[in-house]
Order: structure tokens, then C-alpha cells, then sequence
């Protein structure tokens, strides 16, 4: 029980930390903040380093995340927020950044059996998302 409130709890903290940062790329047009913020994010609901995790390559990423007990329910929400993160790096122009996110998404994604189509999110889908469990979890 302690165990589903405390993952409830985390997606509910990374949902709140992608709807600030879709706000913020659109309403602020400021995609290299958006993009900060999730990284950030992913950072502090993976319970690692978000420094040294997001500078890892995609693999390297993947394969940490399996040994460090990260609850599997958390990783498709992890993969998403990396894959919006290398959306916002590409709209700021840091086509590099932009990359390694967008690898280390797919990576999680392949490690943990996630599928990611071709736009991990969607506009549409990220605000029907935002929308359900907003309203639902009170962020």
C-alpha cells in the first residue's frame, strides 16, 4: 500500500513538472527552460543523480535504470518526459541534446517494453493526459 501511494505520488509529482513545462515552452516560448525543467524532473522521480544520469549514453541509461529497482509502472512515464525533453532541446535549437534524449527515451522504452511511435507525445495526447490526471490527482 505504501508502495502504490509513493509511486502514485512520484508520477503524480512528474505529471505536474510536464504540464509546468508545456506551459512554460508554450505560454513563455521558452523551450530551453521547458526542456531544463523536465530534465529536472526526470532527475528527481527517478530518485538518481539527474546530472550524471542524463549525461549518460542511451544504453548506459537504460541499463541503470534496471539495476536501480525503479519501479517498471514509473519507466513508461520516464521515457516520455525524455522524449518531450528531446522535443523541447530540438525547438531550442540543441540538435545534439535534442539526440541524446531522444535515444536515451527509446533506449528506456526498449529496456522495459514501452512503446514509443515516431512522436512519443503528441500535442493532443499530452494535453488529454495532462487533462485526465490533472483533474483526477489535483495538479
Amino acid at each position: 500500500m505504501y508502495e502504490q501511494d509513493y509511486l502514485m505520488s512520484i508520477i503524480a509529482q512528474l505529471l505536474g513538472a510536464i504540464r509546468r513545462s508545456v506551459e512554460r515552452a508554450a505560454g513563455e516560448e521558452d523551450p530551453d527552460g521547458a526542456a531544463a525543467m523536465m530534465d529536472a524532473a526526470i532527475g528527481e522521480a527517478t530518485d538518481l543523480d539527474g546530472t550524471a544520469l542524463l549525461s549518460l549514453a542511451p544504453a548506459s541509461l537504460a541499463g541503470i535504470l534496471q539495476v536501480s529497482g525503479i519501479d517498471p509502472h514509473l519507466t513508461e512515464y520516464v521515457a516520455r518526459s525524455l522524449w518531450l525533453s528531446a522535443r523541447y532541446h530540438g525547438e531550442a535549437g540543441n540538435g545534439e541534446m535534442a539526440d541524446l534524449r531522444a535515444g536515451q527515451a527509446q533506449a528506456v522504452a526498449d529496456a522495459f517494453g514501452h512503446e514509443l511511435g515516431p512522436e512519443a507525445v503528441t500535442d493532443e495526447e499530452l494535453e488529454a493526459l495532462l487533462l485526465v490526471d490533472g483533474a483526477s490527482d489535483g495538479i
